[in-house]
């Protein structure tokens, strides 16, 4: 029984070979603070923002094709919002990567108030060379959640984004984070509900947890804001995965900061332990994605 709609089987299933993610940091900023982000915006632990793009990926590449024997790569403008600045120096940026004939996706990490048409229209150009996806940080799709986690856009905002997205075929994936102050587990069902209502191409999971000079480590050292324990999330996770359609490709089903940020909750460092966790869940429950999903 296939448990879940896993994103990196999809890929292996269309391009014949295990695809490479490399996260980049094109120096695009925020327009908000969220109360979990810190001054490295989700930056991947291997990258350095000091480098050029060319550089980032060249060197990436170099490492992952000699210890993985990897051929094909994603560039995934991860950092920050990678749609906060004007189409010219979005173009720029994105012309990076055409010098590399390994990549075969362009994966473009923004919210849903930093996109217009105009740049949509520039993501879409790309749509001939490679395969795009947009992702956008939602979180979640109860207002009163994104207004506590001073998030600074509503659920409206992602819908307008999204249905304009849509417009240009490009496929959206949508990051959602599991364990938000004040969120119920049915909350979080709702969410896993609406995205299904909506069709959306994939899902990113996250689990809230604690990062050095976050307003998070704040509430967190005040007593104000509790994180999961390992078996509270991964029942969650599970709850969540089978109120999703089974047409979603689910891209990732935890996460945690670089090991020098991460405060809280200890067990988060042990991504694969929780990812096996979560599959034992499901088996033990003989259930698998999108079984409450109609």
């Amino acid at each position: 029984m296939k448990l879940y709609n896993n994103y990196s089987s999809y890929l292996k299933e269309r391009y014949g070979s295990r695809v490479y993610r490399i996260g980049l940091d094109a120096g695009f900023s925020c327009p908000k603070a969220c109360i979990y982000c810190n001054v490295n915006g989700s930056r991947s632990s291997y990258t350095d923002p000091k480098e050029s793009i060319g550089k980032q990926l060249s060197g990436r590449i170099e490492y992952l094709k000699k210890t993985k024997s990897a051929a094909k790569f994603i560039a995934y403008f991860q950092a920050f919002t990678n749609t906060n600045s004007p189409v010219e120096q979005l173009k720029e940026a994105y012309d990076n990567i055409l010098p590399f004939e390994e990549i075969v996706g362009l994966s473009i990490g923004t919210r849903p108030d930093c996109i217009d048409m105009d740049k949509l229209k520039l993501i879409a150009s790309y749509k001939d060379r490679y395969e795009v996806w947009m992702e956008y940080g939602l979180q979640s799709i109860h207002d009163r959640t994104l207004k506590a986690i001073n998030r600074g856009h509503s659920f409206n905002d992602f819908l307008k984004a999204y249905n304009e997205t849509r417009k240009f075929s490009i496929p959206v994936c949508v990051h959602v984070i599991i364990g938000l102050p004040g969120e119920t587990g049915e909350d979080m069902v709702k969410t896993a509900l609406k995205l299904s209502e909506l069709k959306v191409d994939g899902v990113k999971i996250h689990l809230l947890h604690i990062l050095k000079g976050s307003e998070l480590e704040k509430l967190h050292s005040g007593g104000l804001v509790k994180v999961l324990e390992q078996e509270e999330y991964v029942n969650l996770v599970c709850n969540f995965l089978e109120n999703l359609s089974e047409k979603i490709i689910v891209q990732r089903m935890t996460g945690q900061g670089n090991r020098e940020e991460h405060i809280a909750p200890n067990w988060a460092m042990d991504k694969i332990g929780t990812i096996q966790r979560i599959e034992d869940t499901l088996r033990k429950r003989n259930s698998h994605q999108g079984i409450y999903c109609s």
